[in-house]
């Protein structure tokens, strides 16, 4: 057996997760990480997340330095993913992502789709938790009952796109965005900042809350002395649906998970990688792609074993 040869790019939380999840699949070759961060910053880096398994790899600043791979796991922030991706597509790469600003992934996944299909590679876009597995929940829920609302309650939990935006802001040392769900798909951002010298909190609470991550919910800022006191990275979701099944009412759905957040989120994203190399050319979410295609082992077996 061939096994399909994976590139981590980011070696941040989810990138940890990654690194220990490709290692763990027999049919998958970790050829290696890449961190675009300086040689300093990635020694202090490596430091903080410790990966039993990051001895077994090579770490690099380029992909060039590795060895040719297949697919490129994207384990960057959101805002990073589209010049990431345009890089790797155009050299054939096949690449997964877990993009997760929801009003821009059509846009996102109209541009990589034209970049893919013009160098014969795959894109997956938004293959985390939600965006991705959640997304596909919600096609099921629609499926069953076509008319009604679906609430997506997020939570009590870190959520690490929102805090990678708020990382990203000036006068902010580092920082922790906790979503609390209010429910019927409503949530408070609940966030704590340790502010760099000379920075002015009023003013980075404001940057914070204009944000398009926040500026739809409501968002409370504190200021403290050690994020890291804070840190929990488990997060979940509850989802609902009250709908009808043609003319039957009140069909009632839930689905439920509490997860260790950039783990799930690896994990999708790698067995999200096998269906790169199943599908044309062009860039997919998770909804369009057959669950089998993500799945190890052949075919019959899995419909035995799964129907």
């Amino acid at each position: 057996m061939n096994k399909l040869k994976i590139a981590i790019i980011g070696y941040g939380n989810i990138g940890c997760s990654a690194l220990e999840a490709v290692m763990e699949e027999p049919d998958m070759e970790l050829v290696g990480v890449v961190e675009l961060i300086g040689a300093a910053q990635l020694k202090s880096l490596i430091n903080v997340r410790r990966c039993s398994k990051l001895s077994e790899t090579k770490l690099v600043h380029t992909i060039e330095d590795l060895e040719r791979a297949d697919v490129a796991l994207i384990c960057s922030q959101s805002r990073k993913v589209k010049e990431i991706s345009e890089k790797l597509l155009t050299k054939g790469i096949h690449t997964v992502d877990s993009f997760d600003i929801h009003s821009d992934i059509p846009k996102l996944r109209s541009e990589l789709d034209v970049l893919a299909k013009k160098h014969n590679a795959v894109a997956i876009t938004a293959a985390g938790w939600d965006p991705g597995i959640d997304s596909i929940v919600r096609c099921l829920f629609l499926a069953m009952a076509p008319k009604g609302v679906t609430y997506t309650n997020f939570g009590p939990g870190m959520s690490m796109g929102h805090t990678c935006a708020v990382n990203a802001k000036e006068g902010v040392k580092k920082s922790l965005s906790l979503t609390v769900p209010a429910g019927m798909g409503i949530h408070r951002r609940m966030v704590y900042v340790e502010l760099a010298e000379g920075a002015v909190f009023e003013e980075v609470a404001t940057a914070i809350q204009e944000d398009p991550y926040f500026v739809n919910d409501r968002t409370y800022v504190y200021q403290v002395d050690d994020v890291e006191a804070l840190k929990n990275v488990g997060h979940g979701v509850m989802m609902e649906r009250n709908g009808a099944s043609g003319l039957t009412h009140n069909q009632m759905m839930k689905f439920e998970m509490r997860i260790n957040n950039p783990a799930l989120t690896a994990q999708i994203m790698t067995s999200a990688a096998r269906a790169t190399i199943k599908q044309k050319p062009g860039c997919y979410t998770l909804i369009e792609i057959p669950p089998i295609d993500m799945m190890r082992g052949d075919t019959d077996s899995l419909i035995k074993n799964l129907v």
